[in-house]
């Protein structure tokens, strides 16, 4: 079973917004740092925003400003809006759950991902 469940991608015109979610399935990970990723084809896995189980929030630079992650109090998901979408976002964003970090190795439990397509 896969312990999260990405929801929400799509396809959006540069310029447009879409809100994703990650839903926890068969555990809970209220006590587990919280992140997305995304890995665009040909390219590497990186980090684009995490929050701890206190809230605490991490962006990488190339978000700042038009990604917000959330992590609905009580609640065993997060969401990521995105806004200001541009073609460079295009990406399969994969969400995942762990111990706090920024490296991939610090998180135990991924999803499969969501294709987010953005087009010029």
């Amino acid at each position: 079973q896969v312990p999260v469940v990405e929801s929400g991608g799509g396809s959006v015109q540069s310029g447009g917004s879409l809100k994703l979610s990650c839903t926890a399935t068969g555990r809970t990970f209220i006590q587990y740092n919280m992140a997305w990723f995304r890995q665009a084809p040909g390219k590497q896995r990186e980090l684009v925003a995490s929050i701890t189980t206190v809230g605490n929030r991490n962006y990488a630079d190339f978000v700042k400003g038009r990604f917000i992650i959330s992590r609905p109090t009580g609640l065993n998901m997060i969401d990521l809006q995105m806004n200001s979408l541009t073609p460079e976002d295009t990406a399969v964003y994969i969400c995942a759950a762990g111990q706090p970090g920024i490296r991939q190795e610090h998180y135990s439990y991924w999803g499969q991902g969501t294709q987010v397509t953005v087009s010029s």
